[in-house]
């Protein structure tokens, strides 16, 4: 029965599989990710036993990615993209240039030809969007400033790749003119403007919208589907009509989506599909992988894993520093750098096709992706202790000692809002104690004598450093309401008897943000409201 039903077999068998030696890993204190890997390994083609579809494990892997980055756009901003750019723009051009140099150099070495070699070097130099993501939710770093960078490295990375994509099969054309490729790219990023326009134009208007009138319904199963169509439809739409990535697509659906108040709903609801499918996609990278590899070309393996692990991790961590970011945070952000995945898989089917990239070089490709990805939870997980340890005590002398304040007021964010509730307080000679993400932020509130602690909020320990338990008000002055929640509901851990007051935009985060453990949500347009009532009532004499 089960040779007639490949679909339900492969998800069957392989989710079954994962769980066994995700479970073992997770016993034995090594990343899940390495017995999803290895459960893939175990029913693809190249070992005995039952034998999974491939073809159908990579489509589902595609659902993954698209899944995943659509949660990564409901916790992103376009105004928080944009403020990563002076990084992440020159950080990801850079490192991708390097990192295709060193591929470039290891295929002639290897005695491939030019062409090959090249398409090899760019195919080590694209991160896993699906292996970072699942990396910063499980160190609760998507929120950070380091992981606002990664998130934007990632995004610049993708769209590089939309432009690979379309050069490399006319590079591949014998007699190609310049003219040519010039109209070709052109005509890309002419499709990539009008995406990303519609979506911030039109999108931010008619999405949230829309998902608004089917909550109205009161139906949770017609909402659930609604989001799932969201993410899906947008990506695969913007595939078919612009020609951008599927994890583009998805990602600009989710940050339009975050206009909305439904935001935290919509997380909420797609977390369970989300991770159910990131299962599958190390499930079908297990499958592509022939261990053969490792026996017939070791050292070639080597050097390969090397480039990927080692040359791109050294060029992220370079960069950053250059551009005075702190040694943890550089550490942070080039670990998750340090891997290779779905971009590469389809950049070598690519290469296969045209026939410009040998089977050596495709199972090296294949076999590399696999040991980063094993290897990168370890890395990442070593580097992020040292980001962690940096939120809450700093990379300098200065940051070393932990607020030893009492019944003080916690302001979390300084941004607009923030340092004006900040620079309210220290104006009436209140004990403020800020904790804040960015480095600039922080650096400056202690030039002017104030304390403040580098860190998420969303994490005991940086509330703790911040004199959390002793507090007796906690303002959360950040502007998303997932974030402020997350804050919220850890700060009630750590100070239950604190007030506690977050903002939020819409009615729904009052419910919400409530419900998170805060004692009072404000919103400005209430505010604003109830102030110009109190200005145009009759003063009594």
């Amino acid at each position: 029965m089960l040779h007639h039903s490949p679909l339900l077999s492969t998800i069957a068998v392989g989710l079954v599989a994962a769980f066994l030696l995700g479970y073992l890993g997770q016993r034995m204190r090594l990343s899940p990710i390495i017995g999803y890997l290895v459960a893939g390994l175990l029913i693809g083609p190249y070992t005995p036993g039952f034998v999974g579809d491939v073809d159908l494990a990579n489509q589902l892997s595609e659902i993954g990615v698209i899944l995943l980055m659509f949660g990564v756009g409901l916790h992103f901003s376009l105004r928080e993209l944009l403020d990563v750019r002076r990084i992440a723009l020159p950080g990801a051009l850079v490192q991708m240039s390097v990192a295709t140099a060193l591929g470039t150099g290891l295929g002639l070495v290897l005695g491939w030809g030019l062409s090959g070699s090249l398409l090899f070097g760019l195919a080590l130099s694209v991160a896993s969007t699906v292996v970072m993501l699942k990396a910063l939710e499980q160190r609760q770093m998507l929120d950070t400033r380091a992981g606002h960078i990664a998130v934007g490295w990632l995004i610049v990375e993708d769209l590089a790749m939309v432009v690979a994509l379309v050069v490399v099969p006319v590079l591949a054309v014998d007699d190609v003119s310049v003219g040519e490729v010039s109209v070709n790219l052109a005509i890309t990023v002419v499709k990539v403007a009008v995406f990303a326009t519609l979506m911030i134009v039109v999108g931010r208007r008619v999405i949230p919208w829309g998902l608004a009138r089917v909550a109205d319904t009161g139906s949770r199963e017609l909402f659930t589907l609604g989001v799932l169509a969201l993410g899906l439809g947008v990506a695969v739409g913007a595939a078919s009509l612009f020609d951008v990535s599927f994890a583009l697509g998805a990602f600009f659906a989710g940050m339009v989506l975050r206009e909305s108040n439904l935001a935290h709903r919509a997380a909420a609801d797609s977390l369970p599909l989300r991770d159910a499918f990131a299962v599958i996609f190390f499930l079908a990278v297990g499958m592509l992988v022939d261990p053969r590899v490792v026996l017939d070309q070791p050292l070639a393996l080597a050097a390969t894993v090397v480039v990927i692990v080692v040359g791109k991790l050294a060029i992220a961590y370079v960069l950053m520093r250059a551009l005075k970011y702190s040694r943890s945070m550089s550490l942070a952000v080039a670990a998750s750098l340090a891997q290779i995945g779905e971009f590469s898989f389809i950049l070598v089917t690519l290469g296969a096709d045209l026939e410009l990239l040998s089977p050596s070089a495709q199972s090296l490709v294949l076999a590399g992706a696999i040991v980063s990805i094993a290897v990168n939870p370890l890395l990442f997980s070593w580097a992020s202790r040292s980001y962690r340890a940096n939120d809450e005590s700093g990379d300098h002398a200065a940051a070393t000692v932990m607020s030893e304040a009492t019944g003080h007021v916690l302001v979390v964010g300084f941004g607009r809002v923030g340092a004006r509730v900040a620079a309210g307080l220290w104006a009436h000679h209140v004990d403020v104690v800020v904790i804040d993400d960015d480095e600039g932020r922080v650096d400056e509130i202690r030039a002017l004598g104030h304390e403040a602690v580098l860190g998420n909020a969303a994490r005991a320990k940086v509330l703790r450093a911040a004199g959390g338990a002793d507090a007796r008000s906690v303002l959360i002055a950040i502007p998303d309401p997932l974030n402020a929640g997350a804050v919220a509901s850890r700060a009630r851990k750590v100070a239950p008897d604190a007030t506690i007051m977050a903002r939020g935009h819409r009615e729904t985060d009052v419910e919400y943000l409530e419900a998170q453990g805060a004692d009072r949500v404000v919103i400005g347009v209430h505010e604003v409201a109830d102030l110009m009532i109190t200005s145009s009532l009759p003063r009594t004499p």
